[in-house]
């Protein structure tokens, strides 16, 4: 997937302005938040955050002697553990596989890892057809491959008719609009690539050090068929999933049902342990894990490095009040929300995301539902800092940040430009007590007007008050 997030500003403007996107983004507080918060209800959130949080640190703290115990275990499984530096060296690994072994097809389940590697443009150009078999990313791949908006619900950004259409465009059949129904149609389509497929490729929500297994979590029940039916499996995530014990597994997924989509368990699980061994019934004949760095172990023993422990649970964008109104393509490139303002110059580069960390309003939100507790409003106030040290936001606002620094640590001066400023705001206002236009707001008063202050300042304010009383 390119990286487009130099176009925020823009893709912003236009999202807000979609009706239609702006009612099916309702989905995401009527379903996903209320489903959360209630799922919550069963369990102690904080005492199994933190549990959650310490495991996830530990393995962070020693990742490469996990990763080093993942390789060992897996090896000694059957497993082919292969590393890439970079996501296109990852998907470079992925493709001379699928050469090795003489693929013609490939089904896959939902993988944000391969939406960083580009996989599926990267298996056409050798001539290997790829299936996206999630039904959400499979609904976004006949649609021109359009990328995904959400990372566990990736088409929340259409609704149910526009998919009508779609299938009935696609598929050459009746349009039809009960989703039973329009279920049915998708699982008759995909059902000859599943069966008829030479190499599945896979995600991992998680990596086991100590048994060498790869988890993989899914509502659908495609993973198995993917991991299952093809003589090739191939599993691609990220180095930070590693976690040390299988006692940790079950710690995380207390948590990432709940957080993602507010199940008490995901309606699928798979524990893959080694390709098909003899006595085995089903299972692939040769099973590979490509460990990727992608950026990630530049976070390590840095400032960001709680960024890590991020479990792509999806509840920070659920919860964020910016990504409600303009949805995950604004972003403009694998991760959105409030993970992605964080991640995206992190693994990228911050001067290719500049507005990503100003696409917040740093209420809150998100910390309060990690499952992980990761700071994520200080974090993105983090890499604003970082913006302004090296000069990388406009001049006209670092200028006048400079100018309130001034004042800042002036009481006296500061005491009087407020005093003046509130008293020229107020004749500005007129009788109508609001300022259409402000010269150095236009950013507010472009869309909205902005009211006008009584003419004195807090303090004045406050220190009348008090006299009042006395």
């Amino acid at each position: 997937m390119q990286v487009q997030s130099m176009q925020f500003k823009a893709r912003a403007g236009q999202k807000l302005a979609d009706q239609r996107l702006q009612q099916n983004l309702t989905k995401l507080s009527t379903k996903f938040v209320s489903a959360r918060a209630s799922a919550m209800t069963a369990i102690d959130f904080p005492a199994t955050r933190a549990a959650l949080k310490a495991r996830r640190d530990r393995a962070l703290e020693n990742l490469d002697v996990w990763l080093e115990t993942f390789e060992r275990e897996a090896t000694r499984r059957g497993v082919t553990v292969l590393f890439a530096e970079t996501t296109q060296e990852a998907a470079r690994l992925v493709a001379d596989i699928a050469k090795q072994h003489d693929v013609k097809k490939v089904i896959k389940t939902k993988s944000m890892v391969s939406e960083e590697m580009r996989l599926n443009a990267v298996l056409g150009e050798m001539g290997v057809q790829s299936i996206e078999t999630d039904l959400g990313e499979y609904i976004l791949q006949i649609n021109d491959n359009e990328p995904p908006s959400h990372i566990i619900a990736p088409v929340v950004h259409k609704d149910k008719e526009e998919i009508a259409d779609l299938f009935a465009k696609t598929h050459g059949r009746a349009r039809l609009t009960e989703i039973t129904q329009m279920t049915r149609e998708a699982r008759e389509v995909l059902r000859p690539h599943f069966m008829s497929a030479d190499m599945g490729v896979t995600g991992g929500n998680f990596v086991i050090a100590e048994t060498g297994s790869v988890a993989v979590v899914t509502n659908e029940g495609n993973e198995g068929m993917c991991t299952v039916m093809p003589r090739v499996h191939v599993a691609v995530t990220g180095i930070e999933k590693v976690l040390p014990t299988l006692e940790d597994l079950a710690t995380a997924m207390r948590l990432l049902p709940r957080s993602a989509t507010g199940q008490t368990t995901s309606n699928y699980f798979s524990l893959l342990t080694g390709p098909r061994a003899a006595g085995d019934q089903d299972g692939p004949e040769h099973m590979y894990v490509v460990l990727v760095d992608g950026g990630r172990t530049g976070l390590i023993g840095g400032e960001f490095q709680e960024m890590l422990r991020c479990i792509r649970c999806g509840a920070c964008m659920n919860h964020c009040p910016v990504y409600q109104k303009v949805g995950g393509h604004a972003y403009g490139w694998v991760y959105p929300g409030p993970m992605g303002s964080v991640l995206t110059p992190s693994y990228v580069g911050l001067d290719k995301a500049l507005d990503l960390p100003q696409a917040a309003t740093l209420c809150g939100e998100c910390n309060s539902v990690c499952p992980v507790g990761i700071p994520l409003s200080d974090l993105l106030r983090k890499l604003r800092e970082k913006q302004m040290e090296r000069h990388l936001r406009p001049w006209r606002e670092r200028a006048g940040l400079a100018v309130w620094g001034f004042l800042a640590l002036r009481p006296g001066l500061y005491n009087l430009v407020t005093k003046l400023a509130v008293r020229v705001l107020e004749r500005a206002g007129g009788q109508r007590r609001a300022i259409s236009r402000l010269p150095l707001a236009q950013g507010w008063t472009a869309t909205r007007d902005m009211p006008a202050p009584v003419g004195r300042t807090f303090r004045e304010l406050y220190a009348a008050q008090r006299s009042h009383i006395g």
